[in-house]
């Protein structure tokens, strides 16, 4: 996986993390709300349980 190919997956997710903000903002709203209510440690497994996943189906659909 390139640098480049980093920098494009991360653009795309922005895109449409934009694209949810645009459409829906009162859910997002919520959403930001109901996390905002987690405690920490919650936060931290889930992101990085989210993130490993990620890194993993990253590297498969670049090698396939």
């Amino acid at each position: 996986m390139t640098a480049f190919q980093v920098l494009a997956g991360m653009a795309v997710v922005l895109a449409l993390e934009g694209l949810l903000y645009a459409a829906f903002p009162g859910a997002m709203r919520r959403a930001l709300a109901t996390l905002a209510l987690q405690p920490s440690e919650r936060l931290r497994l889930v992101g990085l349980g989210v993130a490993v996943v990620a890194v993993v189906a990253a590297t498969l659909l670049v090698r396939a």
